[in-house]
């Protein structure tokens, strides 16, 4: 388990997270306080979602976006 200073994890993040991936990071700031850092992997993106089925067209979707545009050009 690596320990750094919250200055050091300020100064070289991408460093410290790149080390977290392999081990357990502690980070110490000067009134005591400490805190854990460790690497978790995410199953899948928060943007993978499931499609759904739509009459919709692709001429329909476009037709509704440029409304849409419109409208807000009038305000």
């Amino acid at each position: 388990m690596k320990v750094y200073t919250y200055s050091k994890v300020r100064q070289h993040l991408a460093a410290v997270l790149d080390s977290a991936r392999h081990e357990p990071v502690v980070i110490t700031r000067k009134a005591g306080d400490t805190f854990l850092l460790s690497y978790q992997r995410s199953a899948a993106s928060p943007l993978d979602v499931p499609g759904i089925a739509t009459q919709a067209r692709t001429a329909d979707i476009l037709a509704a976006v440029k409304e849409s545009r419109a409208g807000k050009a009038r305000k």
